[in-house]
């Protein structure tokens, strides 16, 4: 029998740049996409996902192109229910794919796969010493990025440049500050950037470029051999 994913997401989030990594391994018919606000109306995420007073928000891309800043004790609340569910129908592995980080959650018998509890210890053993520079596409996120990476040797260096709306002359300008700064390594964060994104950083800048979502499709593409 064919080994089974099922990809979680908060918010929209296109999956078709990490597929022929997974699909090395497993056929597409085996992978589901299951998104907590994806098909919601926009209206009623904002009221069932309200931030609570003090809460540090998620960030989560809606149905309507909109980036909604939400609940992230009632997101991960929702996410362990859905985790629930979806263990349930004996998928090998469960992928989170997000860059927020959420506590508490589990899967009694597939494999759960946390990027923000994979990622940075892995890109921690990758730099070895190096000058990281990060790459969000708001600068909403960057608080959230200062706990992340607290694990590198050196703090980064950050930079903003829409995955979005921003061109790729944004996206360059964005590199160019980081290793002005110093960086000599490149971590684009976000799930939508894709290859195409780091492609072009490494051709223009000559830099290594590190891309969150790859690093951890290769590892849930090793677990479905």
């Amino acid at each position: 029998m064919s080994a089974t994913l099922a990809i979680l997401t908060v918010g929209v989030v296109p999956v078709d740049a990490v597929m022929p990594l997974l699909t090395e391994h497993i056929d597409a018919q085996q992978i589901t996409q299951i998104s907590l606000l994806g098909k919601m109306d926009p209206q009623d995420v904002y009221e069932d996902y309200a931030i609570e007073p003090g809460e540090r928000p998620v960030h989560a891309l809606l149905n309507n192109g909109e980036v909604a800043q939400v609940s992230r004790k009632k997101i991960a609340r929702d996410l362990q229910a859905v985790i629930g569910v979806i263990d349930k129908q004996n998928y090998d592995v469960i992928l989170l794919m997000s860059t927020e980080r959420f506590t508490g959650l589990s899967a009694r018998h597939a494999i759960l796969l946390e990027p923000e509890r994979i990622i940075p210890p892995l890109v921690s053993s990758i730099v070895d010493g190096h000058q990281v520079g990060v790459i969000v596409p708001l600068a909403g996120l960057i608080e959230g990025q200062r706990e992340k990476w607290q694990l590198l040797e050196n703090a980064p260096y950050y930079e903003v440049a829409s995955s979005l709306q921003g061109s790729d002359t944004d996206l360059i300008a964005a590199g160019e500050a980081l290793l002005a700064k110093g960086a000599d390594v490149l971590m684009l964060d976000c799930l939508g950037y894709h290859q195409k994104h780091r492609d072009l950083l490494q051709k223009a800048l000559n830099v290594p470029v590190l891309l969150s979502n790859v690093l951890v499709a290769r590892l849930a593409s090793e677990l479905l051999l």
